[in-house]
């Protein structure tokens, strides 16, 4: 009899460290899932507040002025380039190539683009900073990138982009005595959406 109490004394901690173990591996599961989507705004994050691969910064109005309060009469030279993905038909460049400017001062820059197609083609812009080191100094108050624009046939828009340079790049021993930063955009076409029989479409 005592045997057969230990048995089933025994088969019941089995099955309790049974249901432990997977509702731990489900939790795990479900941990793993949860970082896998944070993992794009964290990674995102992590590029804007360190600057890592040329990532810029966004600054306020707030941010540019006390910049400007402590700028100097230091210049730098900013070039601009543009370019876009193989599937959009667009023209898309830069006003002007290069500018220079006061570091500390806020400047305004311009693209533009056109759509050559003859059918509406909505695009979104990448952007990046070389050296890369220098994006943790450059701060953008103003921008099109990561927000869609839509063009129409033959539609011409251009688009400013109203920037800084941190003063506080002055005191980075790496590249505190840089002489040009590159500003980069491309733009890639935004999928439009497919429409289904139920939408009515054929």
């Amino acid at each position: 009899m005592a045997n057969t109490l230990t048995g089933s004394a025994h088969d019941g901690d089995t099955a309790r460290k049974n249901v432990q173990t997977g509702a731990m591996a489900i939790f795990g599961a479900l941990a793993m899932l949860g970082l896998g989507y944070a993992s794009v705004p964290l990674y995102d994050l992590f590029c804007r507040v360190t600057g890592f691969g040329g990532t810029t910064q966004v600054a306020s109005e707030a941010d540019a002025g006390r910049a400007a309060a402590a700028g100097t009469f230091r210049e730098i030279s900013i070039r601009f380039d543009g370019s876009i993905a193989r599937d959009v038909p667009w023209d898309f460049h830069p006003s002007q190539s290069t500018d220079t400017v006061r570091i500390g001062q806020r400047d305004i820059a311009t693209y533009v683009a056109r759509n050559n197609s003859s059918q509406p083609v909505t695009g979104t812009a990448s952007f990046n900073v070389e050296p890369a080191q220098a994006g943790i100094y450059f701060h953008k108050i103003q921008c099109f990138c990561f927000t869609e624009q839509t063009l129409e046939p033959g539609q011409e828009v251009t688009m400013p982009v109203l920037y800084y340079v941190d003063p506080a790049i002055l005191d980075d021993d790496v590249i505190g005595d840089i002489e040009q930063i590159t500003l980069s955009y491309t733009f890639h076409r935004t999928k439009e959406p497919v429409l289904s029989a139920l939408d009515g479409s054929q």
